[in-house]
């Protein structure tokens, strides 16, 4: 159920016999993890989910929200924890989302933020147990270095918005998933006039343009999807300038997932 993202796919269908301890001619590290960096919207939270159904573990995903603690030492000590419930359930996939609000470095907070990075990078360097870290960013530069260097992650793959074909399955399966049957609508025509859409908002569009025709007394037609996408600003549009840079500098630093 996830358009698109072919070579993020393949990237883990190689690695999955090695995940779970297939004996392979030539020894091969382990797989360790991955960043997902993206547009928002663009489906990196449920690439995440995805990439457990595709090791066939169990999830696990870390509130980071929930980890910190305004008496000193208690954070630590929550991280710690949370890492040592992860390890029994191994084999698994760790997932955090949006790793950039939780290990972002700051001075104001009497070193908490420093501590649990440390301590993080430690444990990512020195783990034993099968977990597969996932972590989905949109800031690429509110991260420390230190969390980007080779080694940390297998590899950081780039989330981009879907392309026209891509476009054409997010529809196929949005309609499906709402009783519709895609073959009804042009979805070449659709794929057209989303052009700078994310998934997400592609999504959205179907549910605007379903209250419409419900408004109407009607059934669901091209007309309504036409006519609520061209009502839409995707982020694209809004926030042009950030999706730019973000973009530009994936470009050359990054693996793209489709």
């Amino acid at each position: 159920d996830v358009a698109g993202l072919r070579r993020l796919k393949k990237w883990i269908e190689q690695r999955r016999g090695v995940f779970l301890g297939e004996v392979t001619k030539v020894p091969l590290d382990p797989p360790k993890g991955l960043l997902l960096l993206g547009v928002q919207g663009t489906g990196k939270s449920l690439a995440a989910k995805a990439v457990a159904g595709g090791f066939q573990v169990p999830l696990l995903r870390m509130d980071m929200a929930s980890i910190y603690n305004k008496y000193h030492g208690e954070t630590e000590k929550n991280l710690r924890e949370s890492l040592a419930n992860a390890e029994v359930m191994a084999p698994c996939v760790l997932w955090i989302d949006e790793v950039e609000k939780a290990f972002s470095t700051s001075d104001s907070d009497g070193g908490t933020s420093q501590r649990i990075l440390g301590y993080f990078l430690t444990w990512m360097a020195e783990r034993k147990a099968k977990i597969f870290l996932v972590a989905t960013a949109n800031a690429i530069d509110k991260l420390p270095p230190e969390l980007l260097r080779k080694g940390r992650f297998d590899e950081i793959f780039f989330v981009d918005l879907p392309a026209a074909d891509v476009r054409v399955e997010l529809f196929r399966l949005h309609l499906t998933k709402r009783g519709l049957k895609p073959e009804g609508f042009d979805l070449d025509a659709l794929a057209a006039a989303s052009d700078g859409f994310s998934g997400a908002e592609i999504e959205q569009g179907v549910v605007s343009a379903l209250y419409a025709a419900h408004g109407e007394g009607g059934a669901l037609d091209q007309r309504h999807l036409i006519d609520e996408l061209r009502h839409t600003r995707p982020l694209s549009v809004v926030m042009a300038e950030k999706v730019n840079h973000l973009r530009a500098w994936a470009a050359e630093r990054t693996v793209p997932a489709d």
